[in-house]
Formats: structure tokens, C-alpha cells, sequence
């Protein structure tokens, strides 16, 4: 892993498992932190990951294909996930 500096950007070399680890947690404590929900690095990370995803025959669309190819072999089913839903607030 490493970090390079271009102007004001930052170029990563990164290993794919770390990013599934880091997009795990950070997806699992959004309701704590709401603010990470739109920010460009969240939502960047989700799209590279479901690029690769996709490229490696996962229907990202599949929440449970999704979280077993993340790593979240627990991960409720997208109904019981709708049931425990929990509304943000307003910002």
C-alpha cells in the first residue's frame, strides 16, 4: 500500500481486501456518522468496488451477493434490511 501526493489530490496504490475491510466499516457505522454518507471518498470506494465486483460475475444488485463478495457472510437478507431501516435525519 501507498500514498503519493499530486498537487492537492492523493494517489493511493491500495490492496483490494483492505478496501473491502475499510468500505465494511465505514458502511456499518453511517447511521453514526451521516455526514461520510455523500462524500466523494464513500462514494468513489463503493463505485470502484462495484466495478470490480461486477468484473469479477457479482450482480451488485444482489444485496446478499454484494455483502458475501464485501466479505459480510452474516449480512441480513434486503428484506429484513428494509424492516430494521432506520430513517436519517434531515441535513
Amino acid at each position: 500500500m501507498s500514498f503519493e501526493e499530486r498537487a492537492d489530490a492523493v494517489i493511493a496504490a491500495l490492496d483490494g481486501d483492505e478496501l473491502k475491510q475499510v468500505y465494511r466499516i465505514l458502511h456499518q457505522h453511517l447511521n453514526e456518522h451521516p455526514e461520510l454518507m455523500d462524500t466523494d471518498f464513500l462514494i468513489e470506494l463503493q463505485n470502484y468496488l462495484h466495478r470490480r465486483a461486477r468484473a469479477e460475475g457479482i450482480d451488485v444488485g444482489d444485496h446478499g451477493a454484494w455483502d458475501r463478495w464485501l466479505g459480510n457472510d452474516g449480512a441480513p437478507s434486503c428484506e429484513a434490511r428494509s424492516r430494521m431501516r432506520r430513517k436519517l435525519p434531515e441535513q
